[in-house]
């Protein structure tokens, strides 16, 4: 019997293994097609004219891109890739091909929604399905205890619900040999030069070099679970800065779905039960059940996560002062913790998610700036930038999310302090504030004239003076958000 091929069309889930759509494909013995499009609307502008997508980002993408045509040419495939509007790239193929179905992982937000919504329209002539699964969680939204219209809006209560009576699917077989391909043109993957992006070279100061695709996903889990067992003490290292095993670093993989949240899970079982469960091991699922939390949030939610007025609808009178904006874009605001972090994201398309949590309060709570300025620029340079987690984590940073606790300000000082005691962190990024002692490091501007010349530092010439106070200007910002409650 002759079947029509089904179209698998890949998004961000590019991997083989727990891969339903595949899974589902190869139950009907029909030929498969697998596409990948580089959309160019991803390689355009932000609203505020950052790259949509960054040379970091892009870089990741292709290496991962080139890995799962790899994956699937190994397993008697191929990929076909192309650059365009999948909406109409993929209506083009399905009548090429005669194709009966195109099979693909739904998404929550608006941009993807709209492509999806406009592929729909695409096939309607052709009589082609439309098969979409839901894959990016590590929570099937149809085990959940609540409909998403339902989603608690305090995460707290929606983990403790989720923990009490749900439990994650089994993760879908690895095809160990798939159909090969209908004869077709697959296509080269491009440059970034042919995306539009330009080349920047990562520092060699980077915590890790990241690698795009499921193999390197893979590689690293196996790594840091296994062949260095750093999972047994994730939790008292994970809000580390320094080095490349304070945390799993999962998140770039997870990202573009190179890893499976569910595989991941399945591993730290295997880890319970071979080395230890303890609450590292808890913990390492507690973060990828906020990373759920997130996207359900925006299936629930719709636009509002992208708005001003936040999950909240809170109306701030946020500053767009530019002048102060690029101070900590470049990391030279003058106070070390910000700045060290800020210079790394540049620098490699990477930062702790201690990092980003001060980071995000200095420019909201201290600079009084526009949150949605600081979000999309990490869009642009994130390399595990992730649509609902990144939006939904400015919310709550900015306090106008729906878990968010009011005017909630790091201390950069003490926050310095506490997380990088010695100054080792801040002095990898700030090579001009090498031979500061520890204890001064993080208040540099409290230099005597007769210090700065001994550690070779002119403050204001060599390193800035702080661009605000800290304490005065979030006094200032906060009166400004509580004005909106009165």
């Amino acid at each position: 019997m002759t079947y029509q091929p089904i179209i698998l069309w890949y998004r961000n889930d590019l991997r083989v293994h727990d891969h339903e759509p595949l899974y589902r494909a190869l139950e009907t013995h029909a030929p498969i097609v697998p596409i990948y499009c580089f959309d160019p609307r991803q390689f355009s502008k932000t609203a505020y004219g950052f790259p949509k997508t960054g040379p970091f980002r892009a870089q990741f993408l292709l290496e991962s891109v080139a890995n799962l045509r790899q994956s699937l040419q190994n397993l008697g495939s191929n990929l076909i890739i192309k650059i365009g509007k999948p909406e109409v790239i993929l209506p083009q193929i399905a009548h090429q091909v005669n194709a009966s179905a195109i099979y693909f992982h739904q998404e929550v937000t608006a941009e993807e929604i709209a492509v999806e919504t406009a592929l729909s329209q695409g096939v309607k002539s052709l009589n082609v399905a439309l098969k979409s699964f839901w894959g990016h969680t590590l929570y099937h939204c149809d085990r959940l205890p609540f409909d998403i219209p339902n989603i608690p809006e305090l995460f707290t209560h929606f983990r403790k619900q989720v923990e009490k009576t749900a439990t994650p699917d089994s993760c879908f077989p690895t095809p160990t040999q798939l159909p090969p391909l209908p004869e077709i043109e697959t296509g080269n993957l491009p440059n970034l030069t042919e995306l539009g992006v330009e080349k920047v070279a990562i520092a060699s100061k980077a915590v890790l070099p990241f690698t795009g695709g499921e193999s390197a996903g893979i590689a690293r889990m196996e790594d840091y679970f296994w062949t260095g067992d750093r999972l047994r003490t994730y939790k008292e290292t994970r809000n580390g800065m320094l080095g490349p095993d304070y945390s799993s670093k999962f998140s770039p993989w997870l990202s573009l779905g190179c890893l499976s949240p569910r595989y991941i899970y399945q591993q730290v079982q295997d880890y319970e039960t071979q080395r230890i469960k303890n609450d590292s091991t808890y913990w390492l699922i507690f973060e990828l059940l906020w990373r759920d939390y997130f996207r359900f949030i925006c299936a629930k939610h719709g636009n509002a996560i992208f708005r001003q007025s936040g999950l909240q609808g809170v109306t701030i009178p946020w500053e767009e002062d530019w002048q102060k904006f690029t101070l900590w874009q470049q990391g030279k605001t003058g106070f070390p913790l910000v700045d060290a972090n800020m210079r790394e994201l540049a620098a490699t398309g990477f930062m702790s998610n201690r990092g980003r949590q001060n980071v995000a309060s200095f420019l909201t709570k201290n600079l009084g700036i526009n949150w949605q300025m600081g979000a999309e620029w990490f869009e642009s340079l994130l390399i595990d930038y992730d649509v609902c987690s990144n939006w939904g984590n400015w919310n709550y940073t900015a306090g106008v999310g729906n878990d968010a606790r009011g005017f909630r300000f790091f201390n950069i000082i003490k926050q310095s302090k506490d997380y990088d005691p010695e100054g080792d962190y801040v002095k990898h990024w700030l090579p001009e504030l090498a031979a500061v002692p520890a204890a001064k490091v993080h208040e540099p501007w409290k230099l005597l004239e007769v210090e700065q010349q001994r550690f070779g530092v002119k403050i204001g010439v060599d390193y800035p003076h702080p661009v605000v106070d800290l304490f005065e200007s979030a006094k200032a910002n906060e009166q400004v958000y509580k004005q909106q409650f009165s």
